[in-house]
């Protein structure tokens, strides 16, 4: 099982980029009672009979995972979202994206911690591809919005040590001010 609701964030926005997307937003809603996450790529999207699979745990996309013939997530995400009295949809098409939205009761006694979630946006934002990702999280009377390109460009590129301490404070700092 996930240790975090970041984590599984994380884990379900990482299927929007091996699945070849070149746009994903991610949005993260806190607002006092559901905690609430939407992914939506233009990646290549599933057929209807995967979409229906997508919930088993003994399937996984063919040639996702060399050496495995099980794909988790999405089956352990639907459980965490059933248990915590929230719930969950996949909408979409083949050569056009995916939408994935899951929810959870904020206050409810098995719900994961929140995690970390400026490590895990600047995670996301590191993972190796041509791809922009836009971060939007609201929480209380506030939010933020960064893009990939944007938090990048900011502090001279994510590909050096400097660049993703300084994208690392970054984060954390609006993380911070949410709070």
């Amino acid at each position: 099982m996930h240790a975090s609701i970041s984590d599984v964030i994380a884990d379900t926005a990482q299927n929007s980029i091996e699945a070849g997307a070149k746009h994903v937003t991610v949005s993260l809603v806190e607002d006092g009672s559901t905690i609430a996450v939407e992914i939506a790529d233009n990646g290549k999207g599933m057929d209807e009979a995967t979409q229906r699979r997508a919930f088993d745990p003994f399937y996984t996309e063919p040639g996702k995972h060399d050496k495995r013939k099980v794909g988790l997530g999405l089956p352990i995400l639907k459980q965490i979202c059933e248990e915590c009295d929230g719930g969950l949809s996949l909408k979409s098409e083949k050569g056009v994206g995916t939408t994935l939205k899951y929810h959870f009761a904020a206050g409810h006694i098995d719900l994961p911690p929140m995690g970390d979630v400026a490590k895990m946006v600047l995670t996301l934002f590191n993972y190796p591809g041509d791809f922009e990702l836009v971060f939007t999280h609201k929480k209380g009377g506030g939010e933020y919005t960064i893009s990939r390109s944007e938090l990048s460009d900011a502090v001279g590129g994510l590909e050096s040590v400097e660049g993703l301490s300084l994208a690392g404070e970054f984060l954390a700092s609006q993380e911070e001010a949410l709070s």
